[in-house]
């Protein structure tokens, strides 16, 4: 079993990190990165800094208007947060053809399918039907890149849906999908990536003292993110050929609650993350069983 912390990278980062450590450890054979050396930090964005100012103050508009109510979550009324917990099950996926494992490993398909699961939930909860709102990770690197290791390589798009909407999710699906588009044709998802930049000269919390949702402390509606494939680079690790990876992040106080995925050879793996008192181990259970169901995964032996 590894465990790290990677303050200063994001997932991906944190892969490439162990891909080094293990280079280093094994002290021979090719590098994960090939022959060219490996990006550590980001290249700089070249623009000018008003320039980049101008495309900021573009995603501080968009954020103002992407709540007109406030979200509510799980957490919204626990105060003090208790201990970080989480809970992973690992499944295998059916065979399908091409077209139905393509739509089915569509992030937009899985966050459709976490989306029927805290529907559940909010239900049991008496939560209202208000639009959940959550971001997504958009990954920076050029696709099949390592690219850099260490900072945040990464932008965010703001998913919005209602839980009543949760019942076709086929339907819901393609709505999300026209939301992502959306974001990139109109540039939404470039602007919050140069406003999370600007974050390193300007503190968090003055940033979200100007979003009019933010005001009573709750920022989402929960977590979700898909890590995809485990690293080829990474079959083997420290001498060992590895079995299983998966990745735990912990949620923050509010929204309390994360549904994480990826993928390591033939396991598909499913985490739940939650700040102790949003949930309970069997409503965590559920979530995962909501969710196996309508991938239509299959338990491990």
């Amino acid at each position: 079993m590894l465990t790290w912390f990677h303050s200063l990278m994001d997932a991906r980062g944190g892969q490439n990190f162990l891909a080094h450590l293990d280079h280093l450890d094994r002290h021979e054979g090719p590098a994960p990165w090939g022959n060219d050396p490996p990006a550590f930090v980001p290249e700089p964005d070249a623009r000018p800094l008003g320039q980049r100012g101008r495309i900021a103050g573009g995603s501080r508009a968009y954020m103002r208007g992407l709540a007109p109510v406030p979200p509510v979550s799980p957490a919204t009324s626990l105060r003090p947060p208790g201990r970080a917990c989480f809970r992973q099950e690992s499944f295998l996926a059916p065979e399908l053809g091409a077209d139905d494992r393509r739509a089915a490993r569509e992030m937009t398909w899985r966050l459709a399918v976490v989306g029927k699961a805290m529907a559940e939930l909010w239900q049991r909860r008496g939560l209202p039907d208000t639009p959940f709102l959550l971001p997504i990770s958009v990954d920076l690197r050029p696709k099949g890149d390592a690219g850099a290791t260490f900072g945040k390589v990464l932008a965010f798009h703001f998913a919005r849906f209602r839980p009543s909407d949760t019942g076709d999710l086929p339907v819901l699906a393609r709505a999300l999908r026209r939301q992502m588009a959306e974001a990139v044709r109109g540039g939404q998802i470039e602007a919050n990536a140069v406003a999370m930049e600007f974050l390193r000269y300007c503190p968090p919390r003055a940033m979200l003292r100007a979003l009019p949702w933010t005001k009573d402390g709750e920022l989402f509606s929960f977590n979700c993110a898909d890590l995809t494939e485990w690293p080829s680079a990474l079959a083997h690790c420290f001498g060992r050929r590895v079995l299983n990876a998966y990745h735990v992040p912990v949620v923050p106080p509010r929204p309390g609650i994360g549904v994480f995925f990826n993928r390591c050879g033939s396991r598909n793996n499913i985490v739940v993350s939650w700040i102790e008192g949003v949930v309970n181990e069997g409503e965590a259970a559920r979530i995962i069983e909501v969710v196996r169901d309508a991938l239509g995964w299959i338990r491990t032996p």
